[in-house]
């Protein structure tokens, strides 16, 4: 990471958030709250690409012809807090920041089980509507009889997250991107919103590193599909492209293992969030003085590479917005965002493949922040 800029997000007309009531706006249908502007259009078509940061394209744009041509260096909008895939998609999905949303992490407490919630797989005992009872905007512009799809994974039709925070789409499944190039390319013969997601460039990233050769090619290939499919849509469509988090490489050796801090782990009893955004649950009832000296005896250790907030200070400070009552427990009592390279884990506990990623992401780093805006009309 070449530059370390602390950003906290401001849920604004810059936030990830605003895009699609931006979209809607586009399509004649105003939401009401922070939009993106855009241009006017009775077609659009929304692609996500998870994981593909805008200081990352930025420096990689040889490798993206096409994207890179749409590509403006002031041109980019905040994920928000924290920067990972479950609160991105529910920030994009619904247009609210993280603490009204209320899916404020990787893995976070479920106060009703007195478990984590990993918020990619879900449990079944976790009510996605319940969870997240807003609307998102896909329901809100289909209540408007503006036809909306969405095309992603087979197994996404009905999982937790798709409930949760994208509900209200027509879902197209098929696992090729040149198939749902396709995809999206027939939907939109007609006017309406498509909304295309991709996850290998995340995937690559996570494995080898976003500097490596292979997250080189993977964003190759994927800028090809993304040059066909601006080829092939109707004349006047709109096209969107932009992800959900960035991402910095982590060496191994830059990783702090509670495992290793006994007088640490035992002044809590679960660790949940993501190695760049850790969030440390105390047991029930905790005394605030406690939760303040837990605070203190991690902020000691991790120095430098990390800020360290207790879970009233992160909200007081704004890092996920306004916060309703009903999501305030699902935020770690203390919280241990990453500023250098650098992740906290918990060996005893953490499955291997967690612990064998090279690309990190969920703090809040301009690099884990900032995703692209890219517009292009056919």
């Amino acid at each position: 990471m070449t530059r370390v800029d602390w950003l906290i997000p401001r849920y604004d007309n810059t936030a990830l958030g605003a895009l699609l009531p931006g979209v809607a706006v586009s399509l004649g249908h105003d939401l009401g709250g922070p939009a993106v502007s855009l241009p006017a259009a009775q077609r659009v078509c929304v692609v996500l690409l998870d994981g593909l940061g805008h200081r990352q394209l930025l420096e990689r744009s040889r490798c993206a012809p096409f994207l890179g041509s749409l590509l403006k260096e002031s041109q980019a909008l905040v994920a928000g807090c924290p920067s990972t895939t479950a609160t991105s998609m529910a920030s994009f999905g619904t247009g609210l920041p993280p603490g009204r949303h209320g899916l404020l992490g990787y893995e976070v407490m479920d106060p009703d089980r007195g478990e984590l919630l990993n918020q990619l797989r879900w449990h079944p005992d976790t009510d996605p509507l319940a969870w997240q009872p807003h609307p998102t905007v896909f329901q809100r512009l289909a209540e408007r009889g503006v036809p909306v799809t969405q095309i992603g994974n087979p197994e996404f039709l009905g999982s937790g997250l798709t409930m949760a925070a994208l509900r209200g789409a027509s879902f197209i499944g098929v696992n090729r991107l040149p198939e749902r190039v396709d995809a999206a390319v027939d939907r939109l013969a007609g006017p309406g919103l498509v909304y295309l997601y991709w996850a290998d460039i995340d995937a690559v990233g996570h494995a080898y590193g976003w500097r490596s050769s292979q997250w080189r090619r993977a964003v190759r290939g994927v800028d090809r599909q993304m040059a066909r499919l601006a080829g092939r849509l109707p004349a006047g469509t709109l096209l969107v492209v932009t992800a959900d988090h960035g991402m910095i490489d982590v060496p191994p050796l830059d990783r702090l293992d509670l495992a290793i801090r006994p007088g640490l782990w035992s002044r809590f009893r679960v660790l949940g969030g993501e190695g760049r955004f850790a969030q440390l649950y105390c047991e029930p009832g905790t005394a605030p003085e406690a939760v303040a000296d837990l605070a203190r005896h991690v902020a000691h250790w991790v120095g430098e590479r990390a800020f360290v907030r207790t879970r009233a200070a992160a909200i007081d400070q704004g890092w996920f917005g306004p916060v309703d009552e009903r999501v305030r427990g699902r935020i770690g009592d203390v919280v241990v965002a990453g500023r250098e390279p650098f992740t906290l884990i918990d060996s005893r506990t953490a499955r291997p493949h967690v612990l064998s990623l090279i690309g990190q992401h969920g703090s809040l780093t301009a690099d884990e922040q900032l995703v692209p805006l890219l517009v292009h009309v056919v």
